[in-house]
């Protein structure tokens, strides 16, 4: 038997260091060649690391939340004949036992696919109950741990049928399925007194995400502009294209219409399509509208990009919004995927409120926010009538976009919108 060291591997972008995010085995797993061993987090995406053999796991070079450099030892795996290790890479074991945290959604490196293997089947648990340690954390995301609690079930006696054993919203099915959950206790259980606590590591993604959102509020100088939009022409529009068009084009939300009135009115307002470098004291502007779609994960938010938003017609943004946003959601986006955006779109749909203050996607200096529709009594022409209104609250750098020019550029969008020819009117 002979041990085969796996380093962390060079990423590419000149990147020399990389957070390990979070571990899929443990010291005594069995694996399989290009099953993936660990997630790690570069600066713009999270990047899975696949084994190259087939072997048993020895020592781990790290714990989640530690950042390595490219060349360290991430892990080790006793594999049939004489393996590589050197005598300089003989690594210092860490603690066998790993710090589970909440899944996350990863992006995947074009580049290099890394495809997961199963798990050994001597690996999985079998049965309907999982004998967990007590103060041992079961791989579950924040909405299967919701779930979980709304049911009544405690996630440690649940089995995972998920990569390392995680926990699926369909594993609370098939345990409530085989009557294993205390769902059905008296509603008083309801009101119980509860003093439990729950500690969760900020790494990985999450990590990220909060660096990128404290760095955007302390460097650039927000300012948010709130405008009304009638969009009951716009939604008329869009109800007559799908009956007429979405079975054999797709249906349309109100996204690709957003899309469309950006790339319109940033053509009389290029300033708004650009990017603040604030070190080297320089704003470049861009004829390309790369526009960033916020997508919400089980981890936070991600921003894929529907580049050359200019050069895509209705339907061909919508079916682009929507292969991203499911990317992002699985995990499957790349970093291509999830960066190089010039303005942003961020909508909650309708859970969108009547006011947001989105936070800028730094180094970009304008994103707009798409708040829910509601409809309303207005007075139009003297007449009291119903009409379905929305609120578009945006954010500026106001270091280089003016108020009065942000202001012009919302009351664009507003015209483009309240009258939808003027969309396709070149």
């Amino acid at each position: 038997m002979g041990t085969h060291v796996i380093k962390m591997p060079d990423i590419g972008e000149g990147i020399a260091e990389v957070e390990l995010s979070q571990w899929h085995v443990k010291v005594g797993d069995l694996v399989v060649e290009d099953q993936v061993l660990a997630d790690v987090m570069t600066d713009k995406a999270m990047v899975d690391i696949p084994s190259p053999v087939h072997g048993k796991v020895i020592a781990l070079g790290g714990q989640p939340g530690e950042v390595m450099a490219v060349g360290s030892i991430l892990i080790s795996i006793e594999v049939e004949g004489a393996g590589n290790l050197k005598e300089s890479d003989k690594p210092a074991p860490v603690a066998a036992k790993e710090t589970p945290v909440a899944p996350k959604v990863e992006a995947v490196v074009e580049s290099k696919p890394a495809v997961a293997a199963p798990r050994p089947a001597a690996a999985v648990c079998q049965g309907p109950m999982v004998a967990r340690e007590a103060d041992e954390r079961p791989l579950a995301s924040p909405a299967v741990r919701k779930h979980a609690l709304d049911l009544g079930i405690q996630l440690r006696l649940v089995r995972g049928s998920g990569p390392a054993g995680r926990v699926l919203h369909e594993d609370l099915d098939t345990y409530l399925a085989q009557g294993q959950s205390n769902a059905s206790a008296p509603a008083a259980a309801a009101y119980a007194q509860r003093n439990d606590e729950e500690q969760i590591q900020v790494i990985g993604m999450r990590r990220k995400i909060a660096q990128r959102m404290q760095d955007a509020t302390q460097r650039a100088a927000h300012f948010s502009y709130v405008e009304e939009i009638d969009v009951t022409a716009i939604e008329e529009l869009r109800a007559h294209l799908n009956e007429k068009h979405g079975a054999s084009r797709g249906k349309l939300t109100l996204l690709p219409f957003l899309v469309r009135a950006l790339v319109v009115a940033l053509r009389d307002f290029p300033q708004m399509n650009a990017r603040y470098d604030d070190e080297a004291q320089v704003i470049t502007r861009l004829g390309a509208v790369h526009v960033g779609v916020a997508t919400q994960s089980d981890v936070g938010l991600m921003v894929p990009v529907v580049r050359h938003a200019e050069a895509r017609s209705l339907w061909d943004s919508a079916a682009e919004i929507s292969r991203l946003a499911n990317a992002a959601r699985n995990g499957k986006a790349s970093r291509d995927e999830l960066s190089g955006s010039t303005i942003t779109l961020t909508s909650l749909g309708a859970l969108g409120g009547i006011v947001s203050t989105p936070v800028l996607n730094l180094p970009e200096v304008a994103i707009v926010g798409v708040n829910k529709i509601v409809e309303r009594p207005m007075v139009v022409k003297g007449q009291v009538v119903i009409r379905k209104m929305m609120n578009l609250s945006s954010s500026f750098d106001h270091r280089v976009v003016d108020g009065m020019d942000a202001a012009l550029f919302i009351q664009a969008i507003r015209g483009l919108l309240e009258q939808p020819a003027t969309l396709f009117v070149e």
